[in-house]
């Protein structure tokens, strides 16, 4: 005969449903079916507290709402992390984000400052020419997209 499992969990122990729970330990965070764990993960380890969380809601066994209860987390967020996991596995927790794209930068303009910068003029003077803040300049020398090549003054 089957025995039935009593929701025993430890002490300290959030609960998520009457049957799962989770609870810090240290510098982990540690997940609990009754008094099993099931999980754990760093407590800074975000991206397999989103992984575990979506898995959680993707198998039926909590709520959306649950987990943005228990960890206060926003709902749109949680919603979020599902839809990450349905949409690229688990592997998508874990890339790193791409870089951003400069919108002001076009390559043609890129070029038209790499020419002038190669002729000697000071970034206010391509600023101004082409229409960009110096800050994005800075930014794309410092970035390595542009090569500002010292000029030595006899």
């Amino acid at each position: 005969m089957p025995q039935l499992q009593l929701p025993i969990f430890p002490d300290s122990c959030t609960l998520i449903t009457p049957h799962l729970g989770f609870q810090r330990v240290d510098d982990r965070v540690v997940y609990f079916n009754g008094h099993m764990p099931v999980f754990s993960h760093a407590s800074d380890d975000i991206a397999s507290f989103r992984l575990f969380s979506s898995q959680l809601v993707n198998n039926g066994s909590v709520t959306q709402s649950q987990i943005a209860r228990a960890f206060g987390v926003p709902l749109i967020t949680v919603k979020r992390m599902c839809v990450k996991l349905r949409d690229e596995g688990s592997a998508g927790f874990f890339q790193p984000k791409p870089p951003a794209k400069g919108h002001r930068l076009t390559p043609d303009l890129i070029a038209q400052a790499q020419v002038m910068l190669d002729a000697g003029a000071a970034v206010p003077a391509v600023s101004s020419a082409l229409g960009v803040l110096q800050t994005t300049l800075h930014k794309a020398i410092t970035a390595g997209r542009l090569k500002k090549t010292p000029h030595l003054t006899p």
